[in-house]
């Protein structure tokens, strides 16, 4: 039987840690529908982050004609501990066609809701806010139905180009805290704790989005106490969708996992944020911020409250 076993590409660099546990072995996904994504993504010459940020869910998502975009050029100005894409401080500028060419992605992918994260852009005025809205906005014309989540990068802390993203009304808006505050410095780079939190605040009293979300990636050290204290700060900031999933390892260079966090933990975790408030809690090994989005959608019915 084929299985997906996300063993470290250099397996000196996991050897603290011995072989993977069971939960993070799985059936390899098949189908035609893999090759028919990646020819859509080809015919318009698009990147997702499933490639770029090696994401072990790739197959699964092009297996259901799936995939998120990733937006702004595949070069980031940032060199987060944890994140496989390209660093460049100076990358090239970014496509004026890539709103139109991922609308039409969304529309030959037949896609109910559709994902668009982006590179941290500090290299422009507006760190890429005007691009996005852009998206969202074309993405909106080309596909009428479908809902729209974007993932973004913090803006810099800038909320006058935060508001930008907002304006085009995205029924999800997504930046990840992606660690506890403790270990936020050496795990994120340039991006600081209370600023994401501010970044959501400010995302959720705007009333441009259905639903504000983050997420979260343990097994790099953190305590259980330090993740429910980030799951309560999620909550006061006002996220409706927290997702956790585990860290690993896609190169040697990054941060190495320090614990494999059993299954029990991450429904515990769940349970946890569902207690406080959290409306909507995805929980698991496999959780990635963009995985499995669509399971949100039907929330989406109701209408954004205007400022």
């Amino acid at each position: 039987m084929n299985r997906l076993n996300l063993l470290p590409e250099n397996p000196e660099e996991g050897e603290s840690l011995g072989r993977f546990p069971s939960w993070l072995h799985r059936k390899l996904p098949t189908g035609g529908q893999i090759f028919k994504t990646n020819e859509i993504l080809e015919k318009y010459q698009l990147n997702t982050v499933c490639e770029e940020a090696k994401c072990p869910n790739r197959l699964e998502c092009y297996t259901k004609k799936t995939a998120t975009f990733l937006a702004l050029g595949k070069e980031c100005t940032r060199n987060c501990g944890f994140c496989s894409i390209d660093f460049n401080k100076t990358p090239k500028a970014p496509d004026a066609d890539e709103p139109l060419k991922i609308a039409l992605s969304v529309k030959d992918l037949g896609l109910k809701h559709a994902v668009v994260t982006m590179v941290a852009r500090d290299d422009l005025s507006d760190k890429g806010a005007s691009h996005i809205a852009a998206i969202i906005r074309a993405i909106r014309k080309e596909n009428p139905q479908t809902t729209i989540e974007v993932l973004t990068s913090d803006f810099s802390g800038d909320l006058a180009a935060l508001d930008i993203a907002l304006s085009a009304q995205p029924e999800i808006f997504n930046h990840n805290i992606e660690t506890v505050r403790d270990l936020s410095s050496r795990v994120r780079h340039k991006a600081e704790y209370d600023t994401t939190l501010n970044v959501l605040r400010h995302a959720k009293k705007s009333g441009k989005a259905i639903f504000v979300k983050s997420g979260i990636m343990v097994g790099l050290g953190e305590t259980e106490s330090q993740v429910k204290n980030t799951i309560e700060d999620l909550a006061q900031a006002g996220c409706d969708i927290v997702t956790i999933g585990q860290y690993l390892q896609s190169t040697r260079v990054k941060l190495r996992v320090k614990e494999f966090i059993h299954p029990d933990q991450f429904k515990a975790y769940e349970e946890y944020g569902l207690k406080i408030g959290v409306k909507f809690m995805y929980c698991g090994p496999f959780v990635r911020s963009s995985y499995n989005a669509n399971l949100f959608a039907p929330g989406l019915a109701a209408p954004i409250e205007s400022t």
